[in-house]
């Protein structure tokens, strides 16, 4: 296999009526995505696109996903863009990818006709109609090879710039294929997707549905507002799977949903982005007793999940879930400050989980994408992550916190997760944030639930050494989010900077 249309194109001749992606309103079969895809594909082919970005500008729908694939019909490699999105962002992304086709539905078309600036602007219902020409997506297809691109997403880069990870069809291919033997999904698996489609974490959803034929179900962005209300939508939809960020399942866990009415097909979770408080989880684990629980880890510059680690035993407050080994022809190690192999250090990633770099991005893809420090012999790419971890006593690889979350406060050397690990731990504690203001040269804390802040600061002072314990502590209803469901460490580290 050399293409991910593949999946689409089997399962499609094999289930075509079978509902493949669904929302509230709408649903689509897996012969529905293809015609689609089809039509649309043949229409961009038309008028000369292929081989090069075409940015997806669409409302989260099953008829986005639809588009991905219509994208790669015609050879290109599709750019998710949402209008939850910074205006600014977006500007900073199109500004980099230069696309000279922009597909859009009719709510997101005047946001996408601002930002085209000259590039071909399709709207969703006029091009999935339209006739298939079976010869030209058949060329395509033959000339196509596993290492073209398939995707880019953009993620956060640290000067404010977006960066755009590059991924080939065989990165995505090896990824998907690992992905379902580990979780063991079959085509009565049902996917609540949570995650938008321009964050890589929505792959486990998107692309396993293709290759075994079972269904994803888009779960609205409002619910997570209404954990009770998100239960029961899991419930109405039979959803047996979730593929989630840490802060949407404790969202569930902290304000007592499972207790009340708890997602009672749920088989398989598997959760990441962020370390899951063993408070939390173990709030799940009694409600749910049953389910699978699965840690996955890996940044979106590795085709998103290298490794996981599926939970087998009890954990203490104190202790951390593992990461877990690496998926199949993955390769993972640590690296200390001297590029030596170390029991602390950075994770790095060699194999082909590791992208095609940076689009447009030579400085900074020569940067993290980098020679094998361990291998003198012939070129070999590997990526560092920035995130550090060690081995605990069992020899299982444990993370421990981004090298940019290292601080060096009062001469000693900080890590804010660990900091954070310790908060979460106290009862009422549901999520914490501890952030660094340079300039003031001193820790703040952020938490939700708990003791009043004058209390959190005294238990910290006789739990941590007095250079790791913060200088405020900011007791808030709701920590706020990312998009894609994490905490904004970001955010508040400038809100407590304006202070």
């Amino acid at each position: 296999m050399r293409n991910v249309l593949e999946y689409l194109d089997i399962t499609a001749a094999r289930l075509p009526q079978k509902v493949c992606y669904r929302d509230e309103k709408t649903a689509l079969t897996f012969g529905e995505v293809r015609q689609q895809a089809q039509s649309a594909g043949s229409v961009l082919l038309k008028d000369g696109i292929t081989k090069e970005p075409v940015a997806v500008y669409m409302s989260k729908t099953p008829a986005e996903l639809a588009a991905f694939m219509s994208v790669l019909e015609a050879g290109c490699f599709y750019v998710p863009i949402d209008d939850e999105m910074p205006s600014k962002r977006i500007e900073l992304i199109f500004a980099n990818l230069k696309p000279r086709a922009v597909i859009c539905d009719k709510d997101t078309k005047e946001n996408a006709g601002r930002f085209c600036d000259g590039a071909n602007l399709y709207l969703w219902d006029d091009i999935k109609t339209e006739p298939e020409d079976v010869d030209a997506l058949t060329g395509v297809r033959q000339k196509m090879i596993d290492t073209d691109p398939a995707y880019i997403m953009y993620t956060s880069g640290s000067t404010g710039i977006p960066k755009g990870v590059a991924v080939c069809h065989r990165s995505l291919i090896d990824y998907i294929e690992s992905f379902c033997d580990v979780m063991k999904f079959d085509e009565q698996t049902v996917f609540g997707s949570q995650t938008p489609f321009y964050f890589d974490a929505s792959l486990k959803d998107i692309y396993p549905t293709l290759k075994l034929g079972c269904e994803t179900v888009i779960v609205p962005h409002t619910l997570f507002m209404f954990p009770v209300k998100l239960v029961e939508f899991l419930n109405e939809y039979r959803i047996n799977t979730l593929c989630w960020v840490v802060s949407a399942l404790t969202m569930i866990s902290a304000f007592g949903a499972l207790d009340e009415n708890p997602p009672k097909y749920l088989k398989i979770v598997g959760f990441g982005g962020e370390v899951f408080p063993i408070k939390q989880y173990n709030r799940w684990k009694k409600a749910l007793p049953d389910v699978r629980y699965i840690n996955l880890y890996g940044p979106t510059e590795t085709t998103g999940v290298s490794m996981y680690y599926e939970v087998d035993r009890e954990f203490s407050k104190d202790e951390a879930i593992p990461l877990g080994k690496p998926f199949e022809n993955v390769d993972i190690f640590l690296l200390d400050e001297n590029d030596k192999l170390a029991d602390e250090g950075e994770i790095c990633m060699r194999g082909t989980c590791v992208t095609l770099g940076y689009y447009a991005d030579p400085q900074r893809t020569s940067e993290a994408f980098v020679q094998n420090p361990l291998n003198n012999r012939y070129p070999e790419l590997i990526y560092r992550t920035g995130d550090i971890a060690r081995y605990n006593e069992r020899g299982e690889m444990v993370f421990v916190s981004r090298k940019d979350f290292q601080i060096k406060h009062m001469g000693h050397r900080v890590e804010l997760g660990e900091i954070e690990a310790d908060v979460n731990s106290i009862k009422g504690v549901s999520a914490s944030c501890a952030v660094y203001l340079k300039k003031k040269d001193r820790i703040e804390l952020y938490y939700e639930g708990g003791p009043d802040e004058e209390q959190m600061l005294s238990y910290l002072k006789e739990k941590l050494p007095r250079y790791m314990v913060p200088t405020k502590a900011h007791k808030t209803d709701k920590l706020p989010l990312t998009p894609n469901g994490k905490i904004d460490r970001k955010g508040l580290t400038e809100l407590s900077e304006g202070k």
